[in-house]
């Protein structure tokens, strides 16, 4: 179904009634903001398909062989996204997105016409129309969606983008049958969850091409260091996904108390926490000087001594397949099973908990959506050791312990493998950023420290969930988010699933 003029007018209509000041939307009961929100967004969907297909119109009159001729040219623009730029007010990005979709869009209509037009025909002929058909892009459903108003620009470029091209590997069948399961999923996602899954299917398909992209990553890192005029220093760097973590992860450490992060129990722990979020200087300014002291313990540092203690805890995930003994770098003697799940964290750990691993298809660093290749694994796995998280023929990791209220460090651990981070819908926060929440309370339910009966939840989520009166329930290995009867009278349940990167 493609959408009208009416569909349009209709839309705006919606939005007009629902006033035309700030005073008149806080007006508005709750379920007419919420109600409100989504007809705007309906109505800007709308809104965004037509500004695409002006873009596209702007593009093709605007092309490079018309030269000075051509519309921007006319208007003193070099290209027409600067053009479209000026006129909308928008950023650089969303201009390029606008040209990218409205001109994937165009090219879907153009081809559609033609095989519409052959299978028309009175002579028509099988092949002819089998030749049309081959040329119509890809893409094509990703321009329909667009048109009929069930996808969002920002969306339908998160999908273009994150599939990426057709090449060897990676043919325009596949692409298809990826965007056919993609599609059905992108109506209940943000753009940038759209972002995200289109790139995992991206790297399912062409998981060959992961360690040229990852050396690609690798060769474009940079840090440029460089003196001011007034004498001032000023850095400007990009780092690869796995070096990228350890410094997040190397700054979130020292940074977490002023930015939301964990709560300590710890007597000590939380002394030092209440020192950082008391400390007069701002976030950044504290990061800054722990570069520069971590700086000075380095240029100090006996070349020839090996130092000991806590890495930051960058993990490494790897599915059982990438484990597998008799391979080498395999310490002498140990020839265990591994566990069908296993994460790598920095810091030394015995020879008996080492694993051994066989060649797997890729894994990730926890956190990061980017997958990195079996060359880095098997890196990291060498450099840090492993620890074994086990994982039951259920998929539920095993129990860790029961008898103690707070769970144990290795069991966060397990939960943030498992999870993926907050569990809560729509958070991204990584599992450094989370707290365990026990599904049975301890006192009230006599819950117990149990992994099965425990989820991540960051901070501020964790906070909602009690002070709200939310409820997270369990069947099986499925997680489930019970909202209160204020928010919703029939309570119906949310599914809670994994933000564990497929592996």
């Amino acid at each position: 179904m493609t959408t009208t003029a009416d569909d349009l007018r209709t839309a705006t209509d919606a939005v007009a009634r629902l006033g035309s000041s700030c005073a008149d939307y806080e007006a508005l009961a709750d379920a007419e903001v919420l109600a409100g929100q989504k007809q705007i967004a309906a109505a800007r969907r709308l809104l965004d398909t037509r500004s695409a297909w002006m873009a596209a119109i702007i593009a093709r009159r605007s092309r490079p062989e018309l030269g000075h001729s051509g519309l921007a040219a006319q208007q003193g623009f070099l290209s027409p996204e600067a053009l479209i730029q000026t006129v909308t007010g928008s950023t650089k990005n969303d201009a390029f997105k606008l040209v990218a979709v409205g001109t994937m869009m165009a090219d879907a209509e153009a081809a559609e016409k033609l095989v519409e037009a052959a299978v028309e025909s009175p002579d028509a002929d099988p092949a002819a129309v089998a030749e049309f058909v081959a040329k119509v892009p890809w893409q094509a459903p990703i321009a329909r969606a667009v048109t009929d108003g069930t996808l969002s620009v920002d969306a339908a470029e998160s999908i273009r983008s994150g599939l990426g091209q057709i090449d060897a590997a990676v043919t325009a069948d596949k692409l298809g049958t990826a965007l056919d399961s993609l599609l059905v999923e992108a109506a209940s996602l943000n753009a940038d969850q759209v972002f995200k899954l289109a790139r995992r299917l991206r790297d399912q398909l062409d998981e060959a091409g992961i360690a040229a992209r990852e050396k690609q990553a690798h060769d474009d890192r940079f840090l440029r260091v460089y003196r001011l005029g007034n004498g001032k220093v000023r850095l400007n760097g990009l780092f690869a996904p796995e070096d990228g973590e350890f410094v997040l992860s190397t700054f979130d450490s020292v940074t977490s108390p002023r930015r939301g992060g964990v709560r300590f129990v710890d007597k000590e722990k939380a002394a030092w926490a209440k020192r950082v979020q008391d400390d007069p200087r701002s976030t950044e300014q504290i990061a800054a000087d722990a570069l520069v002291q971590l700086l000075k313990i380095a240029g100090e540092a006996d070349q020839g001594r090996v130092f000991g203690g806590r890495r930051p805890a960058v993990r490494v995930i790897v599915t059982e397949k990438a484990l597998k003994s008799g391979q080498p770098g395999q310490p002498a003697g140990q020839t265990g099973q591994p566990a069908p799940g296993q994460a790598a964290q920095g810091g030394p750990v015995p020879a008996e908990d080492t694993e051994t691993r066989e060649a797997a298809a890729h894994g990730q660093i926890e956190g990061n959506p980017v997958p990195i290749s079996q060359e880095t694994i098997d890196r990291l796995l060498c450099d840090t050791g492993t620890r074994g998280i086990q994982i039951d023929d259920t998929g539920q990791i095993i129990n860790v312990g029961r008898d103690q209220r707070l769970f144990t460090e290795a069991q966060r651990a397990a939960m943030g493998v498992r999870d993926g981070g907050c569990r809560w819908v729509d958070c991204d926060r990584s599992p450094a950023w989370s707290e365990a929440h026990h599904i049975n309370e301890w006192l009230a339910d006599n819950g117990f420290t149990d992994l099965a009966d425990g989820v991540l939840l960051c901070h501020p989520h964790h906070l909602l969930l009690h002070n709200q009166h939310w409820n997270i329930i369990r069947t099986g290995n499925d997680y489930w988010l019970r909202p209160p009867v204020e928010v919703d009278p029939e309570q119906t349940l949310i599914a809670l699933p994994s933000k564990r990167a497929t592996l």
